[in-house]
């Protein structure tokens, strides 16, 4: 390991401030950095952000996305154009020794130098890396599961959900159509409704393209351990969801798990086996690892535990937010109940977390995390959807329309705002874009080819 400073090209001049090093660039990274440049005195302290990609990613925005109602670069927020005055670090922190005050990272320069990693200095840590997809081991999922947590896994979604549709159209054996137009998604939140529910949206309106592919020939089937799905939205709009997805064929196996998908075959937990090229696993999220790669105090699931000033508990100079944190809910009526890891939470955080990083620099009183949970909203499809908000229950056209607006108003920036008002209206406008990019998932493919190489293969 070579303990380095950051490469002067892309560091700027010493300030004699704090070094604030923000570890992360989702919501509450580029939210925390974004606030903290705008309120910062020139030369009070310098910001340096690392994130192990370029953009932040508008999550939310990702089933769309899949469905080819948003372009996928009006879901990502570039984090140098809007970190003007931050020192953006590609690369991932693989331990932190908050008692030393240094990050050690990996970076996309110290991989070619063969250096290993570099350690970098701090005075104030926000530790904001947020979650990874939280999987089971499950027979077959490592090398069949898809995922669904960046733009790169929704537009590889989508181009796979396509191609499956190609693939059952040309051939005439009936045990690989039947595969590929069966497809299983694992876990009834957010992620895995959304996802299922804009895609069936899509390959329904595709089907009419195919000679020989009916929409009704399309299995969907949705499995979820607990008996309800959309816990968010309560109960009530949980069931509503249920009965719709069900209108629509959608096989929706509540209390139910998947056991296996070994040799393209998902075998579920009441027995049922469905062949299938696509197993979409959407079950959940846990911490990240770095966490467990820090000195700082971790609760039972492995989050920060942290204060209601969003501070680390019992530990100076080191802050949270989000995903990564277990912050304590003041707005609940129960008492010890922490805040929903979601974005809701995470953006409202991160402008709190900015404030009590400058009020500790100034050395002024710091401010606690205070938010009255406002609901939820979850679309179904396009014109579909179902909402609970300030206890008000929607649903159907209504809904959608909420969860397009408030979407909408929280993507970052007026530049995305305004793009991806745009391309929502032309698809009011216009027939929607069915066509499958699956070679940029292999864009040198045909190049290898024709230099001798082989085609990749389709897992």
């Amino acid at each position: 390991m070579v303990k380095a400073e950051i490469s002067p090209e892309t560091t700027p001049a010493p300030t004699p401030g704090a070094r604030i090093l923000v570890v992360g660039g989702g919501y509450v990274g580029m939210y925390t950095a974004l606030r903290l440049q705008r309120k910062l005195k020139n030369g009070e302290a310098e910001i340096i952000v690392v994130s192990p990609d370029p953009y932040m990613t508008y999550q939310p925005f990702l089933p769309e996305a899949a469905a080819g109602n948003i372009s996928p670069r009006h879901v990502v927020v570039p984090l140098r154009r809007v970190l003007e005055k931050c020192t953006i670090i590609i690369g991932e922190a693989t331990a932190i020794d908050h008692a030393k005050r240094t990050a050690t990272l990996k970076t996309l320069a110290s991989e070619e130098e063969g250096t290993g990693t570099v350690e970098i200095a701090y005075d104030e840590l926000v530790l904001a890396p947020g979650s990874v997809s939280r999987t089971l081991p499950v027979p077959g999922l490592a090398e069949h599961g898809i995922g669904f947590k960046t733009v790169e896994e929704a537009i590889g979604l989508r181009n796979h959900v396509i191609e499956q549709m190609d693939i059952a159209s040309s051939t005439r054996d009936p045990a690989i159509r039947d595969a590929a137009l069966t497809f299983v998604f694992v876990g009834g939140g957010y992620a895995g409704v959304e996802a299922l529910a804009e895609l069936e949206d899509m390959a329904r309106y595709a089907s009419r393209y195919y000679h020989n592919i009916k929409a009704d020939d399309l299995k969907w089937i949705l499995v979820e351990a607990t008996g309800r799905i959309l816990p968010e939205v309560g109960e009530e709009m949980g069931t509503y969801a249920v009965r719709e997805l069900r209108a629509r064929n959608i096989d929706v196996r509540l209390g139910t798990r998947l056991d296996s998908c070994e040799d393209r075959i998902a075998v579920l937990s009441d027995g049922a086996r469905f062949p299938t090229r696509t197993v979409v696993w959407t079950a959940g999220v846990k911490p990240h690892p770095i966490l467990a790669a820090s000195d700082l105090p971790l609760d039972a699931r492995g989050r920060l535990r942290c204060t209601a000033k969003l501070s680390v508990d019992g530990v100076e100079h080191a802050w949270s937010a989000g995903d990564a944190a277990a912050v304590p809910d003041l707005a609940a009526d129960e008492p010890g109940k922490e805040c929903a890891p979601n974005a809701q939470h995470a953006l409202r955080q991160a402008g709190v977390l900015a404030a009590n990083i400058l009020a500790s620099l100034r050395d002024e009183p710091l401010q606690d995390y205070r938010h009255a949970y406002a609901g939820s909203v979850a679309s179904l499809g396009l014109h579909k959807g179902v909402a609970h908000v300030y206890g008000r229950k929607l649903k159907g056209f209504p809904a959608w329309l909420m969860h397009r607006v408030y979407h909408l108003s929280r993507v970052p920036t007026f530049n995305r705002k305004a793009r991806v008002l745009a391309e929502w209206t032309l698809s009011g406008l216009f027939k929607r874009e069915i066509v499958s990019l699956g070679s940029l998932e292999h864009p040198r493919a045909e190049f290898e080819l024709a230099a001798g190489g082989e085609r990749p293969k389709d897992k």
